[in-house]
């Protein structure tokens, strides 16, 4: 699959299983995600790969960090919060570990963070794999942070979810056109759509 079409046929996939990414592919899927763009070459992500029976053991983490943060939950509610690490052969936590450098204020370091998430995504879809992003409360908290080895100024950009669609991929959602997001600028105050065709 060429770039292009990778870009415009990328969607998120409904439901995954086995087999998961092979060895060759999660380490070429990774390889793809440190090319992303990076201000000041800061190398701010890491990619936390969670899989096989670990799953479990981060929605054990998940299911408690939930309790810390809700205080009474019902037995349902926990029980939903174990099981969404098993969505998946494969979750890939992308994280980013921004540091001060003048010249490159944080915001560029998240953004470069989600942009090797989209790497990861893209790089899955056009090896065949399917792959869907999520965050949540799970995202933002540092019990789940401090288990992942993260610090509480570290950012969870998301968990990316690999593996292998269970159905067929659905068609991609109807995308905007163009036009209506890009416009030409051609002075102060001077904005016109940009013309697709």
């Amino acid at each position: 699959m060429d770039a292009l079409e990778a870009l415009r046929t990328r969607s998120s996939a409904a439901a995954l299983g086995e087999p998961a990414p092979s060895e060759d592919q999660l380490a070429s899927i990774l390889t793809a995600a440190t090319s992303a763009p990076d201000h000041g070459l800061m190398r701010p992500w890491r990619f936390i790969v969670v899989r096989g029976d670990a799953r479990a053991r981060l929605g054990d983490v998940m299911a408690d960090a939930a309790r810390g943060r809700a205080g009474e939950v019902s037995e349902e509610f926990l029980a939903r919060e174990r099981v969404k690490p098993l969505r998946a052969p494969v979750v890939i936590v992308v994280a980013a570990k921004p540091r001060e450098r003048r010249g490159v204020p944080e915001v560029e370091q998240l953004v470069a963070a989600g942009a090797a998430g989209e790497h990861i995504m893209l790089a899955a879809h056009a090896m065949g794999l399917g792959a869907f992003w999520r965050t949540g409360e799970a995202a933002y908290d540092a019990e789940i942070k401090a288990a992942l080895g993260l610090d509480p100024a570290d950012a969870i950009i998301g968990f990316l979810y690999l593996g292998t669609p269970r159905s067929p991929a659905a068609a991609p959602q109807a995308r905007p056109r163009p036009e209506s997001l890009a416009f030409e600028w051609s002075g102060p105050g001077e904005l016109t759509p940009v013309r697709i065709g």
